[in-house]
């Protein structure tokens, strides 16, 4: 337990709203949530399940049935990759999600390949199991996208899965379908499974679109596990929602795990996923106008800084730009040594709360949420712009 690591992302965000309690005008990039709120007709579902006695009970496992059921049908519908309810496992999150799939599949000694920058929930549950994460870097001058020859550099005889995820959280990127398709049919290839997080499917912008790594390259589908969830697309982080797609015998071992880790997830949240997989896609239509509007201004914004390198955000909600333009130079008549530096330099000094890149497997870089309101948006990337220029 003491290798383990505390997420960034989450201490970022409650140090940020722990200086902001104390009343310092703290302004906050570090929290990936939407910050709309969670369509009303969810929360009505989620009402009437609160005076529904048949909920105040025990449930199955691997989810309501009915949710299981939805699941099934939304991944057909935003995805066309078809499956059973059955491979359906419902989880407490997109993170529980993720350990429970890595905790059935990987054993130890097993090599997981992991390209950077990547979320930091990824490796922890990798070495909890006792395998090995294998990070492939990328940089701002491939769009943070993997190729089919650094996968295969990397690849060894110990290589079981290797962990993918577009759109991308921390960097934005959207690998296009024939880079997909190409990934897919080489892991396919080599018998490596796939663990393919979806949760920022619907959020695209420009020409830019998701596509399902099973259903462009079918070959891979035996070995893919999906991660997904409700958190993103219909603004619930805190409902706890997510879900795991994967073949039965997986799905079937998640499940036995799961029942004996947390049992069902709380019936009530299950409710309110249900009337969301369910329902229309409109709340996030209009969530993504709002993000598409917001990442050019920070795109815009953060462009005008000397030394700083920014890519155009093509999917999530995230901006990641390099810094390090910005760490050749002194700033604020002293030199810094990394963007970890930078970033704790940004909260004292400007009160900006940034996730340093050392957390993402990338030094010399830095994650933005842009999901927060546009006048505080423009306020804190402008502080930025005003202490670094």
């Amino acid at each position: 337990m003491a290798a383990i690591t505390p997420s960034a992302t989450v201490g970022t965000d409650a140090k940020a709203k722990a200086l902001r309690a104390a009343g310092e005008p703290v302004i906050g990039f570090g929290a990936g949530e939407p910050d709309f709120p969670t369509p009303p007709h969810i929360v009505e579902a989620a009402v009437r399940a609160c005076r529904d006695h048949r909920d105040h009970r025990y449930s199955p496992t691997p989810g309501l049935p009915e949710l299981r059921e939805a699941i099934a049908a939304k991944t057909l519908r935003d995805s066309g990759f078809e499956v059973t309810p059955q491979q359906v496992i419902v989880t407490a999150g997109g993170k529980h999600a993720v350990y429970n799939a890595l905790l059935t599949l990987l054993d130890p000694g097993d090599e997981v390949i992991l390209p950077a920058p990547y979320w930091p929930t990824y490796p922890e549950p990798v070495a909890l199991v006792g395998a090995r994460t294998v990070v492939v870097p990328t940089d701002v001058t491939s769009g943070y996208r993997v190729t089919v020859e650094q996968l295969e550099a990397a690849r060894t005889p110990r290589t079981k899965l290797l962990i993918f995820c577009s759109p991308s959280n921390p960097t934005g990127s959207v690998y296009p379908p024939a880079e997909v398709e190409a990934i897919g049919n080489w892991a396919a290839e080599h018998g490596i499974w796939v663990l393919t997080d979806e949760i920022y499917e619907h959020l695209t912008y420009d020409d830019h679109q998701h596509v399902s790594l099973p259903v462009v390259a079918p070959a891979a589908a035996e070995r893919c596990v999906i991660i997904n969830g409700v958190a993103k697309t219909y603004a619930m982080t805190g409902w706890r929602v997510g879900w795991i797609v994967a073949p039965q015998p997986v799905a079937s071992a998640a499940a036995a795990l799961q029942s004996h880790q947390t049992s069902n997830v709380g019936n009530i949240s299950q409710r309110a996923a249900l009337a969301a997989v369910s329902g229309p896609l409109s709340a996030v239509v209009e969530m993504r106008l709002c993000f598409d509007r917001r990442r050019r201004t920070m795109h815009g914004l953060l462009s005008q800084i000397p030394g700083v390198t920014c890519p155009v955000p093509q999917g999530a909600f995230y901006a990641f730009p390099s810094l390090e333009g910005v760490l050749e130079r002194p700033v604020a008549g002293r030199k810094l040594g990394s963007s970890l530096e930078l970033a704790d330099l940004l909260l004292s000094e400007v009160k900006v709360a940034v996730v340093a890149g050392e957390a993402f497997g990338a030094p010399g870089y830095a994650r933005l949420s842009f999901a927060l309101a546009d006048d505080d948006l423009v306020e804190g990337v402008g502080r930025i712009v005003d202490f670094l220029s």
